[in-house]
């Protein structure tokens, strides 16, 4: 497959503002007072951090074949 030069900015971008957003976004649940009952993690923090973490995952995919796509066209 052949991806086009803009596909290849617009996925480097997402991949970018992806590790922009989402570790703020993770400080922000971390200090939310529903992250932590009787100093344990409860539900609430569990489920963001699995979600926080398949999102930097797929978006460093992306941000990857942007990256790789760039470089080939």
């Amino acid at each position: 497959m052949v991806i086009s030069r803009r596909w290849a900015v617009f996925l480097t971008g997402v991949g970018v503002w992806t590790w922009v957003i989402w570790p703020r976004f993770g400080l922000a649940i971390w200090k939310d007072d529903r992250s932590f009952a009787d100093g344990r993690p409860t539900a609430f923090l569990l489920i963001h951090a699995v979600l926080i973490v398949a999102s930097l995952a797929i978006g460093t995919v992306v941000g990857v074949l942007g990256v790789k796509a760039w470089r080939k066209s």
